[in-house]
C-alpha cells in the first residue's frame, strides 16, 4: 500500500484546522478535536494522521474483496 500523500492543513485564527487533499478541502476540525488533531500531527507521521483523521486512505485490499468469486455476479 503506497503511503498517503499530498495533504496539507492550515490552522485559523479562530482555533479551526481545515485539511485539504490536493487543493481540495478534506475537512474543518474544531475545538477539542482540532487540538487533539494538532497535538498528533506533531508526534508522528503527518501525511498518515492527515489522511486517517479525513478518511480519505485505503485499507489496500479492495481490489482482493472485488475480485472474490463471492462477491462478482
Amino acid at each position: 500500500m503506497p503511503r498517503p500523500q499530498g495533504f496539507t492543513y492550515e490552522q485559523r485564527g479562530d482555533g479551526t484546522v481545515a485539511i485539504t487533499h490536493r487543493g481540495r478541502s478534506a475537512g474543518t476540525l474544531r475545538g477539542p478535536r482540532a487540538e487533539k488533531f494538532l497535538a498528533e500531527v506533531e508526534s508522528g507521521d503527518a501525511q498518515l494522521v492527515m489522511a486517517r483523521w479525513t478518511g480519505a486512505y485505503r485499507f489496500g485490499n479492495e481490489r482482493t474483496a472485488r475480485n472474490h468469486p463471492r462477491n462478482r455476479r
